[in-house]
């Protein structure tokens, strides 16, 4: 596996996969009793945007970017940005959190996270991040090993974010089997699992595999800050979100559009928020 985050880290995919997250932690917020976050492909906690890699790519200058310099967010964003600003306090946008300290910053004293990073690199980076830190595991494991391995945790209240590379052909086919297979094992978990949208054949059999599994309340939130153009470079993603906390989805279909308008890098960029179901 190849894959290195860092030359994406940032960028408008980061930014909607993050804003959701937050708002899925602060969801679990509304009870006292502890939950857990599962991270199956976590990276490196803290991404530096000042590195030559992420500075090569440049993509965190259409996400982040402008989120840092452009436009008032105050009343949608404020709390996803409060995350952001907590690595960068003296006013310079130089670093970028990965899921694991977004969520780590979330974590009350009564919850855990656990956070799984196959690569040995990556894994390394994740742990000095973290330590001693009694609330947070981290294992260098495969993440599809990890569903069997973690669930159901011992807290039966939760979240799992799964987020691969997409680097393998079957990661797609491989990546709905894994989601089924984890919430089988814990069924009233809340899971999110992020995608690109290149191949919308792919996409299509991941939605119907879905809701043919019977999985209960399935929300797609879709996200583009661009028409397709062709080219390799990555305009749409998706999340599917199993068992969604209540009235996400009305904050989300008020507040993406304008993210996405934010964002907006050519003509049909937006953002739709539906509940999945058999057609």
């Amino acid at each position: 596996m190849n894959y290195r985050h860092i030359f994406h880290a940032g960028n408008f995919a980061d930014v909607f996969k993050h804003v959701v997250l937050v708002r899925l932690l602060q969801a679990l917020h509304r009870k006292d009793t502890p939950f857990c976050y599962l991270d199956t492909h976590a990276g490196r906690g803290v991404y530096d945007l000042t590195s030559v890699s992420a500075q090569r790519s440049g993509e965190f200058r259409d996400g982040i970017g402008r989120m840092w310099s452009g436009q008032d967010w105050t009343g949608h964003f404020s709390d996803y940005l409060d995350v952001v600003r907590a690595l960068n306090s003296q006013g310079k946008l130089l670093a970028y959190p990965g899921s694991p300290s977004i969520a780590r910053q979330l974590l009350r004293a009564q919850d855990r996270m656990v956070l799984c990073e196959q690569q040995q690199e990556e894994a390394g980076a994740l742990k000095a991040e973290f330590p001693g830190d009694r609330q947070v595991a981290v294992h260098v494991q495969d993440g599809y090993q990890a569903l069997k391995a973690f669930l159901p945790p011992k807290e039966r209240r939760g979240l799992v974010l799964i987020d691969p590379p997409y680097e393998s052909p079957d990661e797609f086919e491989q990546a709905g089997r894994a989601l089924i297979a984890a919430w089988r094992r814990w069924d009233t978990g809340i899971f999110a699992l992020w995608y690109p949208i290149k191949d919308l054949a792919a996409v299509d059999r991941l939605h119907r595999r879905l809701v043919a599994a019977g999985m209960g309340k399935l929300l797609l939130v879709d996200f583009a800050v661009a028409a397709p153009t062709g080219t390799l470079r990555l305009c749409r993603c998706a999340l599917v979100l199993v068992n969604p906390p209540w009235k996400l989805d009305i904050g989300l279909t008020s507040d993406l559009p304008i993210l996405a308008k934010g964002l907006a890098q050519g003509p049909e960029a937006g953002a739709e928020v539906r509940w999945l179901s058999a057609e």
